[in-house]
């Protein structure tokens, strides 16, 4: 998505006691503005609730960060949303059926199996 600056730099911070940070990508190619990522997989049906985006956004400030992806698998609650708009920091939620489209577009974590084309007569051609 273009991320990650010219050396496409992301690191992973994520793992049990992450602090609520699972990952870091450079915004600019310098690496003076970063956008700090927290992913969940749940099941579908398991809504990331407020709670959750509240402990994210409490993370964010503990590295002094302002800019901040929250990612999962299922979806928000409506409380969670509300509350990502609210606050000072800008907190971009994403949810499965975003995810699923964005990883489409930007073939990541996808393999093209078939593809299709659709014709049409060129009556151009024929004159």
């Amino acid at each position: 998505m273009g991320y990650g600056g010219v050396e496409q730099r992301a690191r992973r911070i994520g793992g049990s006691g992450d602090g609520g940070v699972d990952g870091v990508i450079d915004q600019d190619a310098l690496g003076l503005a970063r956008i700090y990522v927290q992913a969940k997989r749940y099941a579908a049906g398991n809504s990331v609730g407020r709670p959750e985006v509240q402990g994210f956004v409490g993370a964010l400030h503990g590295h002094q960060a302002n800019q901040g992806v929250f990612i999962t698998t299922s979806n928000f609650t409506r409380d969670a949303t509300a509350y990502a708009q609210s606050v000072n920091a800008s907190i971009i939620l994403i949810d499965g059926e975003r995810l699923t489209t964005l990883m489409i577009r930007h073939g990541v974590g996808v393999q093209t199996v078939q593809m299709y084309s659709v014709v049409k007569l060129d009556e151009d051609y024929f004159e």
